[in-house]
């Protein structure tokens, strides 16, 4: 069957929407038609190279749709089923499942090898995380879907599938916000957008936005930021003049460069915790001395996914939805179809807006 896709040819090279042939669901697969897709910056990391995966391949890994077809062996899916797209299933046997770190999961990716569709003159196609959600239609590992719980619309769905979960999850379970604690978030893009809200949602007292662009203040107040601030070379600064002069409880930073990281340690209170969640490339630097980090005793910890468990806490955020906590919509700066994909790259590398909805 012939659907429409977004296929990433080579590292570096632009974004082709092309017809690609995708195959019926074999055994343990599942087909989805996508409703909606993110256009998240994970996807320009796989495309200049920053986060290796094997190529060409169709990109998109946030998205969610409806089950048309199964294949033989699996169970609790059917055709009608509305699905959330998980680009890194747990495969529950290695060492970080054991530990319950399924976020940690070694073998999580290991289906971004497989051959997943062909162009039309036969070139093989991989799915860029797991699951290949820039298309009309993909097939997937069972593993790769979670049912959609009741009262979350399904093209807002689609942002379950990464930045809600990721921005949710760092502030939940790696900088366990607690109620009146000072937050910053640095980094209003989607991850950032959601990570504002979760700690909202979280009691945080005070939760102050930093971003590079000034027309992101409106989108940071209205997923909870009570201050903002723009990013430059006296952020920090800034940041403690808001909190009595002691940094924030927690910094949780999304931009995924060593300026902002650097940054957020510097905006964090003595003993308080800097939690990363921005994917940066590896010639971005962060230094530190070895008198700071006794002196100021603040936590800086990595953040996989948010240190999410997908099934354990896709029902709790959609909970939050239905009764009016979170809002998915506030997420999004732009609905788009497929076409439009590749100029939304361009935005995210200019800094501009939020989160691109693709809606099929």
């Amino acid at each position: 069957m012939t659907v429409r896709a977004a296929v990433l040819p080579a590292v570096g090279a632009p974004l082709e929407i092309t017809g690609i042939e995708l195959p019926e669901p074999g055994p343990g697969q599942v087909r989805v038609r996508l409703a909606a897709a993110g256009v998240c910056h994970s996807d320009l990391s796989l495309s200049n190279g920053t986060m290796r995966v094997p190529v060409p391949a169709v990109l998109g890994h946030e998205g969610a749709g409806t089950v048309t077809a199964v294949g033989e062996g699996v169970a609790g899916l059917a055709p009608g089923t509305p699905v959330v797209l998980n680009w890194a299933p747990a495969c529950g046997g290695c060492p970080a499942c054991a530990r319950g770190e399924v976020w940690l999961c070694g073998h999580a990716l290991d289906g971004a090898a497989r051959v997943h569709a062909r162009t039309a003159n036969g070139t093989e196609l991989h799915p860029g995380l797991n699951v290949g959600a820039f298309a009309e239609e993909t097939v997937v590992p069972a593993a790769c879907v979670l049912p959609l719980p009741e009262g979350v619309p399904l093209t807002d769905a689609a942002l379950l599938g990464c930045a809600v979960l990721t921005g949710y999850g760092a502030v939940h379970h790696s900088a366990r916000v607690q109620p009146g604690e000072t937050v910053a978030v640095f980094g209003v893009g989607g991850v950032g957008l959601a990570t504002l809200q979760a700690a909202r949602i979280a009691g945080a007292a005070r939760i102050i936005a930093v971003d590079v662009s000034p027309r992101k203040e409106e989108l940071a107040r209205a997923c909870g930021a009570t201050d903002f601030v723009l990013a430059e070379e006296q952020t920090p600064r800034a940041v403690r003049a808001l909190t009595g002069k002691q940094g924030v409880d927690v910094a949780v930073e999304c931009a995924g460069r060593a300026q902002s990281i650097r940054a957020a340690w510097e905006s964090t209170r003595r003993g308080g915790r800097t939690t990363v969640v921005g994917i940066g490339g590896k010639d971005e630097q962060v230094t530190f001395n070895a008198l700071e980090i006794f002196h100021w005793g603040r936590t800086l910890t990595g953040c996989v996914y948010g240190n999410s468990d997908p099934a354990r806490d896709l029902p709790a955020i959609a909970a939050h939805v239905r009764e009016g906590r979170l809002d998915l919509s506030a997420l999004v700066t732009e609905h788009i179809t497929l076409k439009d994909i590749p100029t939304a790259f361009e935005d995210m590398l200019a800094g501009r807006g939020g989160r691109a909805l693709v809606v099929f």
